[in-house]
Parts: structure tokens; C-alpha cells; sequence
């Protein structure tokens, strides 16, 4: 009977720690909305951190610029030259960073100034 109780109480400690996030992982939906027009479209991608993965295309660049960042997605213009075509983009990340909500929503005025201010993280 011992071993009932012991085998039922380590199965629900293991149960526990499984639905508690680790808190240095981090699991991102990103998403980057171009307004068109009439139409708008939108891509978006699953980013994991700490193991690097998910479908970003380059998940571990775009984890390492996270991490350097301290966790913020936007940071100092990289200065590279854009046009001042206006063709409107927005970029989300929504998720939890080190196990904590994260949440990010910003409006750029085109793709080269979106990937100048956020550098590999939206580039999907």
C-alpha cells in the first residue's frame, strides 16, 4: 500500500512541474500584417527560445538578438538606408518570454524600416 501512495504522489509532482512554465524558456507567436489596399496580408511564425526552434527561419539568430536585447524587440535603428515608400506593416509577438506574458505591437511605414528597428526577429 506504501508504494500506491508514494507512485500516486510522485505522479502528481511530475503532473505539477509539466503545467509549470519554465522559466527560461520562451515561446513566441509572431506575426507581421502588411495593409494593402483593399487586402491585407499576414505571415506568421512560432519562435521558441532556450531550446532554440519553432518555424522562424532563423530561430537561433533571432533568439540570441532577444537575449541581447534583453528581451526587447525593438532597439537603436541598425542604419541601413529605406525609402520613404509607404507601404504599412505591423509586427506582433505574443507568447511568454523566460515564463513570463509577453506582449509586443508595433506599426512600421515598410519592411526595411520594420527589419532596421527589430533586426532578425520579424524577418520571416
Amino acid at each position: 500500500m506504501p508504494n500506491l501512495v508514494t507512485g500516486a504522489v510522485l505522479g502528481a509532482v511530475v503532473a505539477l512541474m509539466a503545467a509549470v512554465p519554465n522559466d527560461s524558456e520562451t515561446s513566441l507567436r509572431l506575426s507581421v500584417t502588411h495593409a494593402g489596399g483593399s487586402a491585407s496580408s499576414t505571415r506568421a511564425v512560432t519562435l521558441r527560445c532556450g531550446p532554440d526552434g519553432g518555424e522562424h527561419p532563423q530561430a537561433a539568430r533571432a533568439c540570441l538578438e532577444l537575449s541581447g536585447s534583453g528581451g526587447r524587440f525593438e532597439h537603436a535603428p541598425d542604419g541601413r538606408m529605406c525609402t520613404d515608400v509607404h507601404s504599412p506593416v505591423v509586427a506582433r509577438a505574443e507568447g511568454r518570454r523566460h515564463g513570463k506574458p509577453a506582449r509586443f505591437r508595433a506599426e512600421y511605414g515598410n519592411d526595411c524600416v520594420m527589419r532596421a528597428r527589430t533586426g532578425t526577429v520579424f524577418a520571416f
